[in-house]
């Protein structure tokens, strides 16, 4: 009977967060600079749920080079009980990757800033995205000086969770410098420049080693290696078999709420 009473309660709480209504509120200026580009560009979508609170705040960047790509909640994370922050940043080679950067810190710091709002838990912020969006992820990570400009520590982040992100410099950040996509190079641009042991947890996905862009996996291994090396106790690395670097899309958000939930303690399902 106790585990029979156990489980029906664990059905009204899953039943509750289903039956959840949701909103979705667009197109919010999220910056304090006034150049022109910067107030088209820099805009951001927010996609909570009407009642919940201290829920998980998923920060997604999207990816297209850091030369294109328009922000997005994605279907993936809609309805799991997340306030979910799309935020848009300005595109090379309009501005220089340091542009970049700087927006994607300012949009974590909003969302630090306004997550109660929505019924979120500034406590519980997830910074995450796909191949672009992962490498901004990843910087912002690795490197605190980006979010530290915005009085937030990179380390009250909850977690890091970059889909297939670049871990040496940006392709088209050397492309900007003259550089083809396969000539590699590791400067202040690059995620592996500024390995540390005491950042929060960094959850790497990448696709098949074989089908993934220009060996990112292979990229992301070496990061995984040197974070774990450094003594940094939580780095996972997960590789996507028979997935490119589009279709291990879908399957890494099963990754992503894994985490989620492991960090929420609930119990996690394979």
């Amino acid at each position: 009977m106790k585990r029979l009473m156990t489980c029906f309660v664990t059905l009204l709480i899953v039943l509750s967060v289903d039956a959840q209504a949701y909103k979705q509120e667009r197109d919010i200026l999220y910056t304090t600079k006034t150049d022109a580009y910067a107030q088209e560009r820099l805009k951001l979508d927010v996609y909570y749920p009407e009642t919940l609170k201290d829920c998980p705040v998923i920060v997604w960047f999207h990816g297209g080079g850091i030369e294109a790509g328009e922000k997005e909640i994605p279907q993936k994370l809609q309805e799991k009980g997340y306030v979910v922050v799309g935020a848009n940043y300005r595109l090379l080679p309009k501005v220089t990757i340091d542009k970049a950067l700087d927006d994607a810190a300012e949009a974590v710091a909003w969302a630090f800033r306004h997550a109660r709002e929505y019924g979120g838990d500034p406590r519980k912020i997830v910074v995450t995205g796909h191949s672009a969006g992962g490498y901004l992820g990843m910087m912002l990570c690795l490197n605190k000086a980006w979010l530290k400009a915005y009085n937030v520590d990179a380390d009250s982040v909850w977690m890091y969770v970059p889909f297939s992100g670049q871990a040496i410099t940006h392709y088209n950040v050397r492309k900007m410098q003259g550089l083809s996509p396969l000539q590699p190079m590791i400067d202040e641009y690059a995620p592996l420049y500024w390995v540390r042991k005491d950042c929060p947890p960094l959850i790497l996905i990448c696709g098949d080693r074989e089908l993934e862009l220009f060996g990112r996996y292979d990229e992301n291994q070496y990061l995984a290696r040197m974070m774990k090396l450094v003594g940094h106790k939580q780095t996972y690395l997960y590789e996507i078999d028979g997935h490119g670097h589009g279709s291990m899309v879908d399957p890494s958000f099963h990754i992503l709420d894994t985490h989620i939930k492991m960090m929420l303690g609930e119990q996690v399902n394979p």
